[in-house]
């Protein structure tokens, strides 16, 4: 049986920037010692995802 506390499911949102933004937003409300490695995961995220996003690739023809 998976220990679930060792190998914990994972979860996927789709959002969109505005709504990513508001949920910042509502973080930051929170005591920063409860909240600082969730923002950091989700900040990660969003650039690599904005990142990709200003350099689309092209296709080969």
């Amino acid at each position: 049986m998976e220990n679930l506390a060792a190998n914990p499911p994972k979860i996927t949102f789709e959002v969109s920037l505005e709504e990513a933004n508001l949920i910042f937003k509502a973080l930051g409300r929170m005591p920063f010692a409860e909240v600082y490695e969730l923002i950091g995961k989700l900040n990660a995220q969003a650039n690599t995802q904005l990142s990709l996003s200003a350099y689309p690739q092209t296709k080969e023809e």
